[in-house]
């Protein structure tokens, strides 16, 4: 799997933003101001404390997003 870095065309493609952490969300909003002045996001309160690919991390985002796929 292939990580993607954030760019502002990605941020004005999305249709909603989840972050693990709050400080994700205020990285993105000091690095992007206009683009994400009017975006919607959530933080998903997951510690940024696993390894890539953590099959624990993926199971906590599995279960967390699960609400936001519907």
């Amino acid at each position: 799997m292939n990580r993607v870095r954030v760019t502002a065309k990605l941020i004005e493609w999305a249709d909603l933003i989840l972050v693990m952490e709050k400080r994700h969300a205020q990285r993105l909003c000091q690095r992007f101001p206009q683009e994400m002045a009017c975006k919607d996001y959530d933080v998903l309160d997951i510690p940024d404390d696993y390894g890539f690919m953590d099959p624990e991390l993926i199971e906590m985002l599995e279960i967390t997003i699960e609400p936001y796929m519907n």
